[in-house]
């Protein structure tokens, strides 16, 4: 049997990978394979229960530090639980976000640094890399009009952070795709969803011939 392939889907808020992560699974499994869809972080009770405590963090909420370390924590059950599994048994694995959400939230624009963010993921979850990393990328004036339709005057406690911040974070994951092209696709997130769906599909079916 041979080992599945794993697709994660990166950006900032309000670019629209939840959507065209789900596009995509949906799409792979009308060709006839075998796809987890999941999420960070999520994906497992473990993870979940991790996810509530950072997205509605108790008291005067988390450190950088801790709050680094609770994302390595519940990815680090993600990978054992359920995404290198489901790579052993030839199942695909569709995540929205994975490690280079928490280089860009936590390494860059929280200031711990890249270097640490990426020790936590060695040696918490073996330095598993995706096959290919899907950015979403969305002009800034776009991204304000979908996230007040998303989430209305309501946030969780990382997407309410300041527009600095975001810019930060947005730069981050254009600043990884440049650095790491093999690793890395960028897909324009403007327009239509089914538009970029269509974007999602040429791309996947260039960088991992057969399966667009």
């Amino acid at each position: 049997m041979s080992r599945g392939r794993f697709i994660a889907f990166e950006g900032g808020e309000g670019m629209g990978k939840s959507t065209q992560a789900r596009l995509l699974a949906e799409h792979l499994r009308e060709r006839g394979l075998t796809v987890e869809q999941t999420r960070e972080p999520g994906g497992t009770p473990g993870a979940e229960a991790i996810r509530e405590l950072l997205l509605a963090p108790p008291g005067e909420g988390w450190t950088l530090e801790a709050e680094a370390l609770l994302f390595a924590a519940a990815r680090a059950d993600h990978v054992a639980r359920k995404i290198r599994p489901a790579l052993d048994r030839g199942t695909w694995v569709i995540c929205d976000r994975f490690l280079d959400s928490s280089r860009a939230y936590q390494g860059v624009a929280g200031g711990l640094g890249d270097d640490a963010v990426r020790a936590l993921h060695e040696f918490g979850s073996a330095g598993l890399l995706p096959d290919l990393t899907i950015v979403i990328d969305v002009p800034t004036a776009d991204v304000a009009d979908r996230l007040a339709a998303r989430d209305g005057a309501t946030s969780d406690a990382i997407g309410g952070r300041t527009a600095d911040y975001h810019t930060a974070v947005n730069a981050a994951f254009l600043d990884f795709a440049r650095a790491e092209p093999d690793q890395f696709a960028v897909v324009d997130g403007s327009g239509s969803v089914e538009e970029v769906h269509q974007r999602v599909l040429e791309t996947v079916g260039y960088r991992l011939a057969g399966t667009g």
